[in-house]
């Protein structure tokens, strides 16, 4: 199946928190997205990884998407080396999207940065000739594929984007699916221990953020996102 976008964090909830309200935007337009988690989630204070499973399945019907999977990565261990490259080379092949969105280039919890260059140099790596992968051992080799665009959301640090998507009536969705993860934010019942983006301040920042970059673009909410290379257009005309 190929797809249009793949979006991959380092965590689940990871996406739902950076881009969701643009992939839901997608998703509304006939595109069809998938989601990778790099990991479990395991090491995170509150929840386990099998409620961190359950949750993001949820927000994967939630948002529409044709697919989600996890690479079960080691939480806070993975690295960017071959091994790893390779994985990720095996689903950026199978799925040949257009689009790659992924972790943010700089961010408080150093998984994020970690996995925004695995993937950028996975997304590179994918479109070599020589490198040789199979999905599966009994599948056939498979033909290399480079994205054409690898995008980073913005996540706990507030990054200056380069570009901004008019998320304009998709927050509503954005929300559900990031309050599909119970166990990890705003809850005032929740007996867990509290953690950064437990609070219901970090909750209200997803909705005032999005106000913000709206604001800064003239439109109601935005979802902001870095390049690694310059974006182009066709003409002036193009920009809004």
């Amino acid at each position: 199946m190929k797809i249009d976008i793949l979006a991959i964090g380092a965590h689940p909830d990871d996406v739902e928190l950076g881009c969701s309200a643009t992939i839901a935007k997608e998703v509304s337009r006939g595109k069809k997205v998938g989601i990778i988690d790099l990991t479990r989630g395991e090491l995170g204070t509150r929840g386990n990884q099998e409620t961190r499973l359950a949750e993001s399945e949820l927000a994967a019907g939630i948002l529409g998407v044709a697919f989600r999977m996890n690479m079960e990565f080691s939480d806070a261990f993975f690295v960017n080396d071959k091994p790893h490259q390779l994985e990720l080379i095996k689903i950026i092949r199978q799925y040949r999207p257009e689009i790659v969105l992924c972790n943010a280039v700089d961010d408080r919890h150093i998984d994020h940065g970690k996995a925004s260059k695995l993937v950028s140099d996975a997304c590179f790596l994918s479109g070599l000739l020589k490198i040789d992968t199979k999905f599966d051992k009994d599948d056939a080799w498979q033909e290399p594929w480079r994205p054409k665009h690898v995008y980073h959301y913005i996540q706990w640090k507030n990054l200056e984007p380069d570009f901004v998507v008019d998320v304009t009536g998709f927050m509503e969705k954005k929300m559900q699916s990031v309050k599909a993860y119970k166990t990890q934010f705003y809850d005032s019942s929740s007996k867990e221990p509290e953690t950064p983006i437990s609070s219901k301040n970090f909750t209200d920042s997803i909705e005032y953020r999005a106000r913000d970059l709206g604001r800064l673009i003239g439109v109601e909410h935005g979802e902001g996102f870095n390049v690694e290379r310059f974006v182009a257009v066709d003409s002036l005309f193009d920009l809004k």
